[in-house]
């Protein structure tokens, strides 16, 4: 089966004031997770932390970025997301033990993998001052558990949330009361999680919006809006490494060239190499 396409698709039952996002990346994905080699386990909390963001980001209401990172002391040190309000995502995964010995990460629970940490989230928004950053500690068992217990915290509103990922394909959907949910129906709340709670990882991956909604909703009024296009943005950009490289400074760059005979620098995040030789560096300064 072929990669789906990367969209996300808000909808809202109507006659209960609860709101929905559904998300679903392909192509995405495999350009984010491309050469890196992330071992299983990695590549699942990624994937889930891919479709996390993105259902989050996608509620940006103006030009801004929105980043999550997830930093512990366990076997993956770091997983880091972000995505603007065009819905353009990049993201990494850092394990202690590297890339080299996936054999040594084995599947388990989130805490088991990240060990204690921290979920952090930057907002860098037109006409803000300096981005606003929040921290919450990791509480779950899985990274749906994480962000619920964030969005319980920063939104004031009950948030549920089902993540699924794997090499072809990330999945995910979220459910959000509206403070008229419980006035609208007592009962409205309770019934739509428990029958979201149905929902399997493949029906995740594999069924489109619409039909992910009939299997799950049968008997209720929902309102699906139009997809959202979502893509893989991590460009080349040597400005940002040579404005690095200028704040190092001019002598510091040239006895690396001169001990080294080039100076490298990788870009975590975008998975590019950028090398200078000799002659780059002088153009560099002059």
């Amino acid at each position: 089966m072929s990669a789906p396409p990367d969209r996300v698709r808000s909808f809202l039952f109507e006659q209960l004031d609860i709101r929905g996002v559904w998300v679903q990346l392909g192509a995405a994905w495999h350009e984010m997770t491309a050469n890196r080699g992330y071992p299983e386990p990695v590549l699942e909390l990624l994937g889930q932390q891919a479709a996390v963001t993105t259902l989050i980001a996608s509620s940006l209401k103006q030009p801004g970025r929105l980043t999550f990172q997830l930093r512990g002391n366990g076997d993956v040190s770091l997983l880091v997301m972000d995505c603007d309000e065009q819905l353009r995502l990049r993201g990494m995964a850092r394990t202690l033990k590297g890339m080299n010995a996936p054999s040594e990460l084995s599947a388990g629970s989130l805490p088991a993998l990240l060990g204690d940490g921290a979920l952090t989230l930057t907002l860098d928004t037109a006409g803000m001052r300096q981005p606003y950053q929040s921290h919450v500690p990791l509480q779950g068992d899985t990274l749906a558990d994480v962000f619920e217990h964030y969005l319980a915290q920063s939104e004031q509103a009950p948030t549920r949330l089902w993540l699924a990922a794997d090499r072809k394909a990330v999945g995910g959907l979220l459910l959000q009361a509206l403070p008229g949910a419980a006035a609208r129906d007592a009962d409205g709340w309770n019934r739509v999680q428990i029958l979201a709670g149905t929902v399997r990882p493949d029906e995740l991956l594999d069924l489109g919006a619409i039909k992910l909604i009939e299997r799950l909703f049968p008997e209720e009024d929902v309102r699906v809006y139009d997809p959202r296009p979502v893509s893989y943005h991590c460009p080349y950009d040597p400005d940002k490494i040579y404005s690095m490289l200028r704040s190092v400074g001019r002598a510091e760059c040239e006895a690396i060239v001169s001990e080294q005979g080039e100076i490298r620098v990788h870009d975590d995040i975008c998975n590019h190499e950028y090398v200078l030789d000799a002659a780059a560096v002088t153009a560099l300064f002059e």
